[in-house]
């Protein structure tokens, strides 16, 4: 089963949030959604497992979806 995250502005915290879609665990918080969304950041937070990321405007419309494939080792 493909692991799915979104990265959206959470107001509470004034961050932006990349948190698992089943288990609303935070996975990382971030000062501005263009740290959040490089791809080299993504990737690496995302691991050999890899994942599909939603990203969210700051008002929370979708804005794009990424896929990182698993990686063979």
């Amino acid at each position: 089963m493909k692991r799915k995250f979104t990265l959206h502005f959470d107001e509470a915290n004034a961050k932006w949030v990349l948190k698992h879609d089943d288990t609303k665990k935070i996975v990382r918080m971030f000062k501005t959604k263009e740290e959040g969304s490089r791809a080299g950041i993504l990737r690496k937070t995302l691991g050999q497992k890899g994942g599909t990321v939603v990203l969210r405007t700051k008002t929370g419309v979708f804005d794009e979806e990424r896929v990182f494939p698993q990686l063979r080792g």
